[in-house]
């Protein structure tokens, strides 16, 4: 089952100190093999994917970095990255999920429904839920504000001792820096960046977007809320935006086509990547799925 971790229960001062880093400097020509296999063996393509077919050939999340995952206020961010990490444990790669917003057994009963496929997962299905996800998935038990030596510490250690190839952060907001203090933001960040590249992690962090006009148009990386630097200083930013003017359409008994998707995921940088561009996603209530098309029903996400 998932482990919980607490500051109670393990002691995260040895990693409350930031590791000295060996950067060394070589001559290029001892890439030649590296730089080969970008091109010639499949290297130029690597990384954990997201659950949708359609995204593999085109964003991949490879180690060392920092993704950024942008959007408004109830627009679905920490319910696509459920998704998400339940895809990372599909591929049985490790993931730990600090939500300082939601308790551990809330987000964990939305992944089993997601995997589940179904409003009501059967007590044996969770059961074998949690076994299958046992040593693949962690959460940070702590709600509220975390101070960012801490939540470094937490990462730090998570990678150290367990493992983990993937770590979320929901939300920045939770991390103990004030909106408006753009230094402290943009130190943690940077802090975030180094840990992700000293120890091979992959860091999710999400962060909110500014209130628009109104929330019929996506926003964009130029919308996240606080100092300008945080996209600039991550590898990837992802925007989740809902397509909340199809759902006002759909309550007031209009009908849209089936190629307007309920929600998008924007990828607006990747840095190690060739690909930008809008990935079209459909809801599925009764199972929070999200699904790839229009056409496709709910399915069991995880095999147990």
């Amino acid at each position: 089952m998932a482990q919980m971790l607490t500051a109670d229960a393990v002691d995260f001062s040895a990693y409350l100190e930031e590791t000295d880093a060996a950067h060394k400097v070589v001559r290029a020509s001892s890439f030649v093999d590296d730089v080969i296999a970008y091109y010639h063996a499949g290297n130029a393509l690597q990384g954990a994917k997201m659950p949708w077919p359609k995204t593999h050939a085109n964003v991949r999340f490879r180690s060392g970095e920092v993704t950024l995952w942008a959007g408004m206020n109830g627009h679905g961010k920490s319910l696509v990255l459920g998704q998400v990490v339940l895809g990372f444990a599909a591929e049985k790669q490790r993931a730990c999920i600090a939500s300082m917003e939601m308790k551990p057994a809330i987000s964990l009963a939305r992944i089993c429904r997601q995997a589940h496929g179904a409003t009501l997962p059967d007590t044996e299905y969770i059961r074998s839920f949690h076994a299958a996800t046992d040593g693949l998935l962690w959460l940070y038990d702590q709600q509220g504000t975390v101070r960012p030596e801490m939540m470094l510490a937490v990462v730090r250690y998570c990678a150290d001792r367990l493992r983990v190839d993937h770590f979320v952060i929901d939300s920045l907001m939770k991390c103990g820096i004030d909106e408006d203090n753009f230094n402290g933001q943009k130190r943690f960040v940077d802090a975030l960046t180094a840990v992700a590249r000293d120890t091979g992690i992959h860091i999710h962090l999400v962060a909110h977007s500014r209130k628009k006009a109104d929330e019929h148009s996506p926003p964009g990386k130029m919308d996240v809320k606080g100092t300008g630097t945080i996209t600039d200083q991550v590898d990837n930013v992802m925007t989740v935006w809902r397509n909340k003017r199809k759902e006002s359409d759909q309550q007031a008994g209009i009908t849209k086509s089936a190629t307007d998707p309920d929600a998008m995921i924007i990828c607006d940088k990747q840095r190690n990547g060739e690909w930008e561009g809008r990935i079209g996603l459909w809801f599925i209530p009764s199972a929070m799925q999200f699904a790839e098309d229009g056409v496709s029903g709910p399915s069991r996400l995880l095999k147990v």
